[in-house]
């Protein structure tokens, strides 16, 4: 199991080339797997194209990379290419964590 410390920096694609080429596995391989094309697949892994939440817990699995780490990268790079542009990035970030709370406690009381 891969600890998110180890790739925090790191793109998605990044993460999923170099597991890929670790284990010897070739594009045309994983790209079977997910059922698409080894073109889309390339793509994702330079960054020019983003994967679907569906592809992610698929490449986690045939990756052995921990799900839930590839995951959560999958969904801050999401959520930090959404607001990189903005002057008050950093504050929205606050603010949506302490919305998160507060919607996970709701639905709790539910």
């Amino acid at each position: 199991m891969m600890s998110s410390k180890i790739f925090h920096m790191e793109t998605v694609g990044q993460i999923v080339r170099a597991k890929r080429e670790s284990l010897g596995l070739l594009l045309r391989q994983v790209a079977s797997y997910l059922d698409i094309d080894q073109a889309i697949l390339s793509k994702i892994e330079r960054n020019e194209r983003k994967p679907s939440k569906e592809n992610i817990i698929k490449l986690a699995e045939i990756l052995k990379l921990d799900k839930e780490d590839l995951l959560v990268q999958f969904m801050s790079e999401k959520i930090a290419y959404e607001i990189a542009d903005e002057d008050c990035a950093s504050k929205v970030l606050k603010v949506a964590e302490q919305k998160v709370k507060y919607i996970k406690s709701n639905l709790l009381k539910n």
